[in-house]
Order: C-alpha cells, then sequence, then structure tokens
C-alpha cells in the first residue's frame, strides 16, 4: 500500500523562515488535520507538497516514486485551493463530464446535491454549492492522496456535516490532509493532528497541548 512521505521542506520569504525541515508522513486510510494560526504556512506547505509552490528544499515520495513536480504527482495528488478553481460559463455537468473518468463521474452526477445544479453555471451558484462541487471533484479524481485546503469555507453547518461524514465513508480508499481555519472541524475529521508553528511542525497527541501551545483556551476546550 502506498504511503505519502513529506520530508525536508524549507521555505523562506524575503528571508523570513516560513517552513524549517518539515516532516509529514500520511497513510492511505488515514486522515491528517493540519492546524495552526492564520499566516503560519499550511496553504504553502500544502501547494508545494502538491508542486504548484517551490520550495528551497523538498522531498515528497508516495509508495516507491518521488515525487518532484506537478507531473509527476498527476493522478497521486490532488489539491483543493482556498480559492474557487472552477472556470465560469461552462455548465456543472460538462465540468463533471470534463474533471472525472466513468466510474467517478456516475457517482458525482447521482450526488443528493449535485443532481439540481447540473444544468446551472458557476457564477449561477451559491458559494456554498461551489464548495461542495469543487470537494467531490476532488475527492473523486485518480488521486490517492488528497489535500483539502480549507474545505469548509463559505458551506452551512448542514452541508458541513454532510462533507464530513462523506470524507469518511470514503476515507479507506484514500489518503487525506485537511487544514481549516476553524479547529473544531478539524478535529471532527482528523484522526491525528499536526500543529505548524514558527515553520515547525508538531504531532499533537492531546488537546490540552494545544492550550500550552497558546492555539486554544481552557474554555474553548470545556464548550
Amino acid at each position: 500500500m502506498n504511503n505519502l512521505h513529506v520530508d525536508s521542506i524549507t521555505k523562506s520569504y524575503n528571508n523570513k523562515v516560513v517552513l524549517s525541515d518539515v516532516f509529514l508522513f500520511c497513510e492511505k486510510g488515514e486522515i491528517k488535520g493540519l492546524i495552526g494560526r492564520n499566516g503560519s504556512g499550511k496553504s504553502t506547505l500544502l501547494k508545494i507538497i502538491f508542486g504548484t509552490e517551490k520550495a528551497d528544499s523538498k522531498f515528497v515520495k508516495i509508495g516507491g516514486k518521488v515525487i518532484k513536480n506537478l507531473s509527476d504527482g498527476r493522478n497521486l495528488i490532488n489539491y483543493l485551493p482556498q480559492d474557487s478553481f472552477l472556470p465560469n460559463n461552462i455548465s456543472i455537468k460538462s465540468l463533471i463530464y470534463l474533471f472525472l473518468d466513468n466510474k467517478n463521474r456516475k457517482v458525482v452526477l447521482e450526488n443528493e446535491y449535485v443532481k439540481p445544479l447540473l444544468n446551472k453555471k458557476k457564477q449561477n451558484l451559491s458559494g456554498g454549492e461551489i464548495r461542495i462541487i469543487e470537494i467531490l471533484l476532488i475527492i473523486h479524481s485518480k488521486a490517492e492522496f488528497i489535500l483539502l485546503d480549507e474545505p469548509f469555507n463559505g458551506v452551512s453547518p448542514i452541508v458541513k456535516e454532510y462533507i464530513v461524514k462523506y470524507i469518511k465513508k470514503l476515507k479507506l480508499t484514500k489518503g487525506y490532509i485537511i487544514t481549516d481555519h476553524d479547529y473544531e472541524n478539524v478535529i471532527n475529521l482528523a484522526d491525528s493532528i499536526v500543529y505548524l508553528q514558527n515553520g515547525f511542525l508538531k504531532q499533537i497527541n492531546e488537546e490540552s497541548e494545544l492550550i500550552e501551545l497558546g492555539y486554544i483556551t481552557k474554555n474553548y476546550l470545556q464548550h
């Protein structure tokens, strides 16, 4: 079984170190939660793993294959960015045919949330509707590892709950790394948590560690 192995990732902007020798490991069937304050470098890390952001140094491997660039990772890693990636002026149905193979296409075309939107175009959808379509397209791609950057951005609590259940249901077939500004969303979904601060990644074993790190308060933990 293939695993995602990320090592020695270093990244600086204008002499400021954003990521310092980051190591991350994700197995198929695992949901890894990546948390940290805004600006800590979470999105940068995901983009480097995916291949759309250059690093000062990096080592990314899936199974026996070293992933040096975006094309190396095709059909192995896929990334949901924070901002919408769907083009305008194309129907949702056409986009599903464009993005997915026959097997996965059928699942998404018959999805209860997607069905009413098939003949609409992106500009006629709400932010939440766009987001759920994008999430389904990424999850049902051929990729073995899925990187989700703020997937719950702009979705209603009901849809959020649906997405959490959906990912859990499909988790055995892929590995996931997920980040969200709302810590609770990640905790509800993840099997294990890593925390990014001052360029370093730390494994979190107990939620109380997040109090010590100053990420959450005792009150937050108790509510």
